[in-house]
C-alpha cells in the first residue's frame, strides 16, 4: 500500500508560513518526502531563513506549521542539523522551495577532500 504525499495546499501552506517568517529556502524529508508517511506521521521540515531565529522564534513557527496543518511539525533549521543525520536527510530531502542558491551545507558538503 502506498504511503502518503504532501498535498498542494499543505505544500502552499508550509510556504506561505515560512517565507512571511524569513526563510530562503525549505525541504520536506523523511516520511512525506520518501511517500511514505501514514496517518500518525509527522512532516519534517528543514528551513533556512536569511536571519538567525530565536529559540522562541522556532517554537512560536512550529507550532504555527502544527496548527495550519493539523499535524505534528519536526522543524529543522539548517544549522541545526547533525552531522551523524545530515546524509539521510539531505538524501530523503525534496526542495520545495528555493529563493536563489543552494543551501549551505549543500555547497560545503559538494567540496573535495
Amino acid at each position: 500500500m502506498a504511503g502518503r504525499t504532501l498535498t498542494r495546499m499543505a505544500r502552499e501552506t508550509i510556504i506561505a508560513i515560512l517565507t512571511r517568517n524569513d526563510a530562503e529556502w525549505i525541504a520536506v524529508f523523511g516520511s512525506y518526502a520518501r511517500g511514505s508517511a501514514n496517518p500518525s506521521s509527522d512532516i519534517d521540515i528543514l528551513v533556512r531563513f536569511a536571519r538567525k531565529k530565536s529559540l522562541f522564534s522556532l517554537v512560536r513557527i512550529e507550532d504555527e506549521l502544527a496548527r495550519a496543518l493539523c499535524m505534528k511539525v519536526d522543524l529543522v533549521t539548517e544549522n541545526a542539523v547533525s552531522p551523524y543525520l545530515a546524509d539521510a536527510i539531505y538524501r530523503d530531502a525534496v526542495v520545495i522551495y528555493d529563493a536563489g542558491g543552494l543551501p549551505h551545507i549543500f555547497t560545503t558538503s559538494l567540496m573535495p577532500y
